[in-house]
């Protein structure tokens, strides 16, 4: 009796193991924190519980530029993740990195998946799409730079608030207002370089670097100090010393002090949406970044902002079918409105706009809209994306020199020359190193 007690329980312990075994676990990198970092945990969660094949881990690697970093070491010592965010100035990079990913494209059609680049809004797949035609990331958090504005902030200073800002003329009275009624930060900005620099330009219509932005090749330079350039950072840079633009600090800080009511107004991701909606004590509305009526051709279009995420080289063949059937779950229309609906990342199929909209999403929530539409206007060749080589290291140079024009330690065409300087110093270094 008791050896076969003991059979029985071998028998299940190897049941147990085998079971285990049989499951491919998929490691996923991300920089996703807060109600964010949630989100993608209910993401993997809810794919994993639809089937029993494949168990998809998210391990959070810090800020983006951390968990790039980390990759690249971790893909040197033959440990890599399965798969890796990387935010959209990383891109350029990745697609240079000859054989250290494995294009979307391959993974999915491998798999036996049907794929179809063409369902993409096509700013969104133009941006991960290499110039061969083949798209080589899987868009999942794609966003764009949008207007926050605390609706109770504004009534308080007597702004109208039936018309939100759609000028920098209009931005600059609002906030001279705010300011009046002893508003200590009435305008800030999130991520300097994307909202103020890159979404600057390709909403006026006007190139930040040559070559289309660098999409039509290596060879492409920065212009960021043309005179409509100098014009708009000069404005900023003169509502900083009056006190009506108050910088909060680099990439997404600037976040947490429109959260918290502390600013008033706030460029920056419609990616916030989940933060601002779960811890702002106020009533809230998302606008359209303001543009300069006498500029032709403006507004046009801004630009994708977010992350996609790569499928690193080197794994097992079930081990891409596992990350061909997670592509697949998150290619799912309903899925996609779901977390649009969550987050205020973009909705990056046609279909799930479709669906979003026919659920009535936008007309209960004026504004979630916002970011949508500016995305999915018609581009230019001077407004489709931004893919530049180096482009973390230039967006660094890009806060330096733009800190110093808040500080008032610079003019705007000082530091503004002093970015092209600097930043075209890379892009030629990332030339040289990339021709093939």
């Amino acid at each position: 009796m008791i050896y076969k007690k003991i059979l029985a329980a071998f028998a299940l312990a190897s049941f147990a193991t085998f079971s285990a075994q049989a499951q491919t676990e998929i490691q996923w990198w991300h920089s996703m924190s807060g109600a964010l970092g949630d989100w993608v945990g209910d993401v993997a969660k809810d794919f994993n519980s639809k089937q029993k094949d494949f168990k998809v881990v998210p391990v959070f690697k810090g800020n983006y530029d951390e968990s790039m970093t980390a990759a690249v070491a971790a893909f040197r010592a033959g440990n890599a993740p399965h798969i890796l965010q990387v935010f959209e100035v990383g891109t350029a990079t990745m697609m240079a990195s000859k054989g250290v990913v494995v294009p979307v494209e391959k993974i999915m059609n491998d798999a036996g998946y049907k794929f179809d680049a063409k369902s993409y809004v096509p700013a969104v797949s133009g941006y991960y799409t290499a110039p061969n035609g083949q798209m080589m990331s899987f868009p999942f958090n794609s966003s764009t730079t949008v207007m926050w504005v605390n609706l109770d902030a504004l009534k308080a200073a007597g702004v109208s608030t039936d018309k939100l800002p759609q000028t920098w003329p209009e931005v600059t009275l609002a906030a001279a207002k705010l300011k009046a009624s002893g508003h200590k930060c009435p305008v800030t900005t999130a991520w300097q370089g994307w909202t103020q620099l890159e979404s600057f330009s390709t909403w006026h219509n006007t190139e930040l670097a040559t070559k289309g932005n660098g999409m039509r090749g290596l060879d492409a330079r920065l212009v960021v100090n043309s005179p409509l350039h100098v014009r708009h950072i000069e404005n900023l840079g003169n509502m900083a010393q009056q006190g009506l633009f108050v910088y909060k600090g680099r990439a997404g800080s600037a976040g947490a002090n429109f959260e918290s009511g502390e600013c008033a107004i706030s460029f920056n991701s419609s990616g916030a949406y989940a933060g601002v909606s779960k811890n702002a004590k106020f009533k809230f509305a998302v606008g359209t970044l303001p543009y300069y009526p006498d500029v032709a051709g403006a507004p046009q279009n801004t630009v994708i902002g977010g992350a996609s995420l790569w499928a690193m080289s080197g794994k097992k063949a079930e081990e891409y079918k596992g990350v061909a059937a997670f592509f697949n779950y998150l290619s799912d229309p309903a899925i996609q409105s779901a977390n649009h609906k969550r987050t205020g990342y973009l909705p990056v199929t046609m279909a799930s706009l479709k669906l979003t909209e026919e659920s009535g999403f936008y007309k209960q929530n004026p504004g979630t809209d916002i970011g949508v539409n500016q995305m999915i206007r018609k581009t230019t060749d001077k407004s489709r994306g931004i893919r530049l080589g180096n482009y973390v290291q230039i967006r660094t140079i890009e806060d330096e020199e733009l800190e110093q024009v808040w500080a008032g330690k610079k003019t705007a065409k000082e530091a503004l020359d002093s970015i092209v300087k600097r930043g075209n110093e890379l892009l030629e270094k990332f030339e040289k190193a990339n021709k093939s």
